[in-house]
């Protein structure tokens, strides 16, 4: 028979051993609480504050407590950096970089702290790095072209300007993708801003659209003229990439919700801080989209858009 006086040491021990789980277990608890989470923009601009103050207020809502470190490459490079040192050296808890820029530079700086990038152009910026993931500014090349048959239903020809050394894998995508909704991609390569004129020519007797694919060679301050231009010249209309162009006289422009991209690094954050390993999580595109038309530019190419297009942009430009 098991002696009671046995039993009862063994159970002081066991009670112990417990304690001083807990108290490891509270303690581990508490230096991650004091950890920081530290935020890097590569600018201050509105959409830059946009998502960061939507990522701060998403982890408050879900009660994500501890120190946040926010700094911007634009206005305080040496604190960025700081933070950045003091992240690989004694660690945090994770980094939130918005911007390419910001992005690149965690990326030398950092290697055992996870990383969620935010308002890169595409995950191709952020190399085989296994303690990173993000969400890029550009929408799915699929959602670009259903977007674009929702206002322009009848135009099947869809021209694409684009620098073979950045996008030969998004273009090769569209081939697919237009395939499967019933449109054809003429698709001029661009190498240099020279070469531009030439590939304009080529597509104007074919071309139903002209789709501006985010490429740094092909569309730029510099190109812009000469593209919308030969748009108006030829009447057949130019689908930007941002409100600024939709100003400057492209037809539409798909855009994001700067807030929704906070919270979709919010809700990535989340998962990372509960134990999954950010490399293990796929870059994704931004979950919404937004947009915006200018009428003037639809009246000039005779395009009829449908009242629920317009009733659902973010700006009309008239």
């Amino acid at each position: 028979m098991f002696p009671l006086s046995h039993f009862s040491a063994f159970a002081k021990t066991l009670v112990l051993a417990c304690a001083l789980v807990l108290a490891s277990a509270h303690l581990t608890a508490s230096v991650a609480q004091n950890t920081p989470i530290i935020l890097i923009t590569s600018h201050d601009s509105g959409p830059y504050q946009e998502v960061v103050a939507s990522f701060r207020h998403y982890l408050e809502q879900q009660q994500i407590e501890g120190p946040l470190l926010v700094s911007s490459l634009q206005t305080e490079p040496a604190q960025s950096q700081e933070c950045l040192s003091t992240a690989q050296k004694a660690g945090a808890r994770l980094i939130l970089t918005v911007g390419s820029q910001a992005t690149q530079l965690a990326l030398q700086e950092v290697v055992d702290v996870p990383v969620i990038a935010c308002m890169i152009v595409s995950a191709k910026e952020l190399g085989k790095s296994a303690n990173v993931t993000g969400v890029t500014i550009n929408f799915s090349i699929e959602a670009q072209l259903q977007r674009l048959q929702d206002f322009l239903p009848n135009r099947k020809t869809i021209g694409v300007l684009y620098n073979p050394a950045e996008n030969q894998a998004q273009v090769e995508e569209a081939h697919r993708v237009a395939r499967t909704l019933g449109l054809t991609i003429l698709a001029r390569p661009v190498e240099t801003p020279q070469a531009l004129p030439e590939a304009l020519a080529s597509l104007a007797k074919d071309a139903d659209v002209l789709w501006g694919l985010t490429d740094q060679t092909v569309l730029s301050p510099q190109t812009a003229e000469p593209i919308l231009l030969f748009s108006f010249r030829n009447r057949i209309p130019f689908v930007g990439l941002s409100s600024s162009w939709t100003k400057a006289g492209a037809l539409y422009a798909l855009d994001r919700d700067y807030t929704d991209l906070g919270a979709q690094c919010g809700a990535i954050a989340v998962r990372v801080l509960q134990g999954t390993k950010a490399g293990s999580i796929p870059p994704v595109p931004p979950r919404k989209i937004t947009y915006s038309v200018n009428l003037k530019t639809a009246q000039y190419m005779k395009v009829d858009l449908a009242p629920p297009l317009l009733h659902g942009a973010q700006q009309v430009v008239e």
